[in-house]
Parts: structure tokens; sequence; C-alpha cells
């Protein structure tokens, strides 16, 4: 059955400690649960969640928990169709918020924290919470005005009666009537009523109904009768308005009553992560870090620290459990002997709660099923015999539970009684504890013990250095060297007369002096050691320091190496795209170029071709103009058949072949055509020279515009080709007289 000694060990002060970091009384409520685990595995859990969260705080030092409220009580009430007050609306409001905070972080964070973002699947989506308490709920904790239209309109009507009183109200105060009725010239409030105060010699004055009086009497507070109907009507649209806020009240903790289950799983994590970051918080404060742990009942302390104690404490090095399981430590009082036993004890029962420990991360720990404690710090002769019996009774209940997953811790074995007797039950306890497998830490003054560990297998001799140059303890720890009381030379340092430290000494067995001096010497001997391995582990520490240093330097040119050539080669791709730029640039601009000079030369030749067809038209003009010159004569009064003539709207030459009827036209023979034509449409003209160019011109205009096309193709030509054929083709249009 699990047991451990919590009190003696100074346990409900570290917890204390933790429960002063949090920052909620769900994340205190788990810290007033917390009890040591004896199940390695889920310490090894406890420890990674620490871990984790101290990760967290590390890299997120602004990361946080604000607006964490304990809102059990709440979901208790409207999970059984309670009403909720604004107030109490906020505290959820401001949880949700939180929860969604903190699940919406660790959605983001790219850091691997696999116990605190499972942790984050218990934060459920409440935005239907947050929503309905925003929409009714005002940051200052009151109904908004827009809950509801009936609440609008009940708001509106007071703020509009209020106005109505106040306007009387002040009507009357300013009137000259009531100027030396009235105590003071303002409006104030008793019992939801609008009064004026009056004198109290001049109540008559004033007509109206008295709410109270001042303390002295000499006050009246009186409603005039001209706000009486309006404070009724106002108290009706109070009382409408505290109804209609009621209802929305009722409708919105109904809702989220619904929600009940969420909320709790929510605010239950909530309480996890504020338990989590309290320890992630008291590890930074300790300075303290994630040790090893096993159930081998095997346990290394390495430069261990009371947690409690102030300054700089002297670390603690102890190994228990591999090479021998019983470890008796010796030496003088304040020595630090019962300082190292608690150490010992509650790095353990920390370690086993998932608190880190403040030592070394090479630290490793076994998970024990009890953890026993008799240490007792009484020491006055008039208690002697109750103190013996108290440490009996604890020893007795020790001896008869502890086994091989026990850690006992024993304070002043035997002490209070015949040293003789002491020192023998002492043995008597050890050996039955050792043979039950238990791990032992115990302090002692009797030399018996001190041979009696050298002589058992699986004990091993301790003591707390004592420096005997200055005859002060160093309060360190020393495993495998037994330790010596010093109460002579204590003495002597203190101011003992010689004379009695000599006469005491002469008292003790020469076998005791040779080995008090022996170990003295060891001692002696021991220290200078430790000393030349100081100076030989500070030379190496400083030779380790300088390759350190060397390697980052090392590390700092090669970084900085890469980074000249990694500018180099930005630098040089830079280069590389700016002239790609001027090249594409300059590309874009010869094209451009190229088309504007292509697009210059069509203009040339199009004006060429202008200029030309200018050219041609007045030429044409020219011949046209010779040979319209004999036909511009006047219109024939007359004709008779045979006669040849020129048929203006025609363009063409005919003959005559009938008089002319009465309308004034004739019959003319075009061609193959005979046509009907006005004697004003017709020229005479000569038969040899006009019977000549008639048909020459007839020939040329007829055969053009048998052959000529309407539109010109001149894709796949060169300029020059177009011009040509641009030149042959107006040509023709205007010998076959095209005009479109």
């Amino acid at each position: 059955m699990p047991y451990y000694n919590t009190e003696k060990l100074e346990l409900p002060k570290i917890l204390s400690r933790l429960e002063s970091m949090c920052a909620s009384s769900l994340g205190k409520d788990l810290v007033a649960r917390l009890a040591p685990s004896a199940d390695l595995e889920e310490v090894r859990i406890w420890q990674q969640e620490t871990t984790e969260a101290c990760d967290c705080l590390r890299l997120y030092p602004t990361f946080s928990l604000g607006g964490i409220r304990d809102i059990r009580t709440h979901l208790w009430r409207v999970a059984r169709g309670g009403v909720l007050q604004p107030g109490e609306f906020l505290d959820i409001l401001d949880t949700v918020q939180a929860g969604r905070r903190l699940k919406s972080f660790f959605a983001k964070v790219k850091e691997d924290y696999p116990r605190l973002k499972e942790l984050s699947q218990e934060l459920m989506d409440l935005s239907e919470v947050e929503k309905a308490i925003i929409s009714i709920i005002s940051e200052d904790g009151k109904v908004k005005d827009e809950a509801s239209p009936a609440l609008f309109r009940f708001r509106r009507k007071i703020q509009e009666i209020q106005e109505k009183i106040k306007n009387k109200l002040e009507g009357i105060i300013r009137s000259g009537e009531y100027q030396r009725v009235l105590q003071d010239a303002l409006i104030t409030m008793r019992g939801d009523r609008y009064v004026l105060p009056v004198k109290q010699e001049y109540r008559s004055k004033m007509p109206g109904l008295v709410h109270d009086q001042s303390a002295s009497g000499a006050t009246l507070f009186i409603e005039p009768m001209a706000v009486v109907e309006l404070n009724n009507e106002l108290r009706k649209a109070q009382l409408e308005e505290a109804k209609e806020v009621e209802t929305l009240l009722v409708a919105l903790s109904a809702r989220v009553g619904s929600y009940a289950e969420e909320l709790q799983v929510t605010v239950e994590a909530l309480g996890k992560y504020d338990f989590l970051f309290a320890k992630a918080r008291l590890s930074g404060a300790m300075n303290a870090s994630q040790p090893s742990l096993n159930k081998k009942g095997y346990l290394r302390i390495v430069k261990g620290r009371h947690p409690l104690l102030t300054g700089k404490p002297v670390p603690l090095d102890l190994e228990l459990g591999e090479k021998f399981r019983t470890l008796i430590i010796t030496g003088p009082n304040t020595g630090g002997k019962t300082v190292a036993l608690k150490t010992c004890g509650l790095l353990c029962l920390m370690a086993q709660c998932g608190l880190h420990v403040p030592a070394e991360p090479e630290t490793e720990l076994c998970v024990f099923e009890q953890i026993f404690a008799d240490i007792g710090d009484e020491q006055s002769i008039e208690q002697s015999l109750s103190t013996f019996s108290s440490h009996m009774k604890n020893l007795v209940s020790i001896v008869q539970q502890a086994g091989p997953s026990s850690l006992v811790l024993l304070d002043e074995l035997g002490a209070g009684t015949d040293p003789t007797e002491g020192a023998a039950l002492a043995m008597a306890i050890l050996s039955t504890l050792h043979s039950a497998g238990a791990r032992i830490v115990a302090t002692t003054h009797y030399s018996e013990l001190k041979a009696f560990a050298y002589n058992t297998a699986g004990m091993e001799n301790a003591s707390v250095e004592f420096d005997p140059i200055s005859l002060r303890p160093t309060y360190r720890l020393l495993i495998g060297m037994p330790g010596r009381s010093n109460a002579l030379e204590i003495a002597a340092r203190l101011g003992l007369d010689p004379d009695v430290v000599a006469l005491a000494r002469s008292y003790i067995s020469q076998d005791e002096l040779e080995v008090g001096a022996l170990l003295e010497e060891l001692e002696t001997r021991r220290l200078g050691l430790e000393r030349e391995q100081d100076e030989s582990e500070r030379l190496q520490r400083e030779l380790a320091q300088l390759k350190k240093e060397l390697e980052v330097q090392r590390l700092e040119l090669h970084r900085k190496e890469q980074r000249v050539l990694e500018e180099a080669q930005v630098k040089a791709k830079k280069i590389i795209d700016e002239t790609q730029e001027v090249v594409r640039s300059l590309v874009a601009d010869l094209r451009r170029a190229a088309k504007e000079r292509e697009r210059r030369e069509q203009d040339r030749a199009i004006e060429e071709a202008r200029r030309r067809l200018h050219e041609l038209k007045r030429k044409n003009r020219n011949q046209l103009q010779s040979t319209d010159d004999e036909y511009k004569r006047d219109a024939p009064t007359s004709v008779r058949p045979g006669d040849p003539v020129y048929v203006v709207s025609l363009n063409q030459k005919g003959t005559v072949l009938t008089e002319p009827n009465p309308q004034g036209e004739v019959q003319v023979q075009v061609g193959i055509m005979k046509v009907q034509v006005a004697l004003a449409d017709l020229r005479l003209v000569e038969r040899d020279v006009k019977q000549q160019v008639s048909g020459t011109v007839a020939k040329m205009v007829l055969d053009k515009a048998r052959s000529l096309s309407p539109e010109l193709d001149l894709r796949g030509c060169t300029v020059e080709e177009a011009l040509e054929l641009v030149e042959k083709y107006l040509d023709d249009a205007l010998l076959s007289n095209l005009t479109t």
C-alpha cells in the first residue's frame, strides 16, 4: 500500500508555493488533490507535461492563461434550470474566449508539444455560446438595449419619461416661488422616485409626497405633485423593462445550459493547463530540471538542492541502490546530515508528483511505493524519554511495513537513550530493514555503526565534510568515508580550557585516538587530493571552454564564409537578373523600333501610293478633259436618224435611230443595246475622230469593268511589290470608272 511521509519531508510547503503560482481556483484545486504516484508510467507522463509547459514558457514568455474563471457553480445552476445574472455570463464568456485562444495557440505553434496539444482537443468549440452571450450582454455587465426590440422600446420610453420629470423639477427649481423653500438646488432619488430637498419649515409650501428626511430632520425629500404621475409611469416602464430583461436572461441561461457538458469539459481542461503551467513556473523559479526515473530502487542525485533553503546551499551528491542499499551518514552536529536526509526524500516526493527537481538533469530517481521518514528536531534533555518513545513508535511502524520498494530515512537513529543500547538497537533495526530490501539513509553519532556498515555487505559509510584546519563543516557529503563528531576540537575552538580538553582526551581509549588520528590524516590527505583534483578539473574545464570557444569561432567563421558566399550568389543572381532584364528591354526596344520602322516604311509606301494615285487622277482628268471637250456642247434641239451622238449618262457613243417623240426622246443604238434617251442627254459628235476615240475608250472601259475585282490582296508581298500592284490596280480602277 503506498505511503508517503510528506509532512516530515515538507512537501506541503512546496505544494503551497505551487498553489500560489496558479492563475485560478481551478488550478489550485488540482494542486490540493495532488499526491505522489507510485505508477512509473503515470509519473513519466506528468514529468513530460511539466517539461512541455517549461519549453512553451521559454519559447513564448508572453504566454498567458488570462481570462480563466471558475464557472463550475454557474454551470451547475444552468444545468438545473437556474437563471444567471449578467456578471456570471461574463465569467462564462471570459472562460470560453480563454479556451478559444488557447486552442488556437496550440493549433498554430510549430513546436512538438504532444501532451499539451492532446489536451487542447478537450477545449470544445463553444462559438455559439460566445455569440449568444455577446449578443445579449455588454462588456460592462449589463443587458444590451438592442438585445430585443421590446427592451429597446422600454428603455427609450424610460429615458423620455425621465427627461420629462427632470424638466418639470428643473422648472420648479428655477422658479422664484420655490427658491427659499429648497434646501439645495438639486434633483435626487429616494426609493426609485425623483424628489427635491425641501426645508422642514416650508413643508406646506411644496405640495407633494414625503419619501425621506435627513438625519438632522432639517430636510425633507418631497416628490412634488407635478411629477407624481410621471414617476408612476416611470415605475411602470421600469417594471416592464425588468420583466423583459428577466425573459432574456432566462432564455440565455437555457441556451448556455444546453452546452453545460461541453463547458464542463472545457473548464476541466483549462484547469489542467493552469495546473501544468504553474508547475512550469515553479520549475523555473527553482532552476529545476526533469529527472530520469526508474523502478529498480536506484537513485542518483547530482548537485541536488533543498528547495526551501535560501541563499546558496551546498549542492548534494548522493547515490543509493546500485552498489549499496544502505547509507550511514556520520559527522558533527550542524554539519548538514539532516538536510541531506530531507533533500533526498523531498526530491523523490516532488518527482513522483510530476514536479521538476532542483538538481542537474543527470539526476535519476526511483519511483518508490513507500517513503518513510523518522526525523525529529527535539533535542531537549527534559524530553529525551518522550522523544525516544516517539521515535520508537515510528520505527515500529516502519519495520513492519518497509520492503524492497521502500525508501527509509532515519535521523539520529538510536538517539535519546543509553548510547550502548541505542547503538545496539540501531544496528538491529538497520539489519532488519536492510534484509527486507529497503533503501535506507540513516544519520548517527554512534561510532559502532561505522564499523557495522563497514562489515555488512550492501552498506556504505558516508560523512559530511569537516575542515580540520578551520574546524568548520563544509556541508558536502562524502560517500565511502566515515565521519567524526570532532567534539573535542569544536569544544577547544569555542574556548574550553585546554586542560579540560586534554583531560577529556585522556578518557578516550588509545585505539580510538589512533583511529581518530588516522581518520584525520586521511581526511587531510583527501582534502589535498580533492584540491588537486579540483585544480585539474578547473584546468580541464578551462581547456574545454577554450575548445568550445575555438569551435564557436570556427563555426562563426564558417557561417560568415557561407554568408559571404550566399551574399555573392545573391549579388551574382541579381546582376544576371538585371542583365537579363536589360537584354529583354533592349530586345523589346529593337522590336518596337523594327515595327516602328516598318510602320514608317508602310506609311511612306501609302503616301507614295497616294501621291501616284493623285498624279494618275490628275493625268486621267486631263485626258478625260481633253476628250470631254469634244463632247462639251449644248444638247441638240433636234436630231435625225443616223446622227452619231454621245450619251452623257452612259458615257457611251451611239447612233440615233428615230425622230424625237413628243416627250423629246429618241431611240439610240449603243453597242448592241437600244436605249430611250432624252435630247438633253445627247451631244452631237463628229463622225471620224469621235468614232475612233469612242471605240477605243468604250472597249477599255468595258474590258476593265468586266475584269476588275473590288478587292486587292497584298498579303505576302514586299513593300515594293505591294506598291507596284497598288499602282496598277489604281490605274485599272480609273480606266474602268470604278469609284467604290
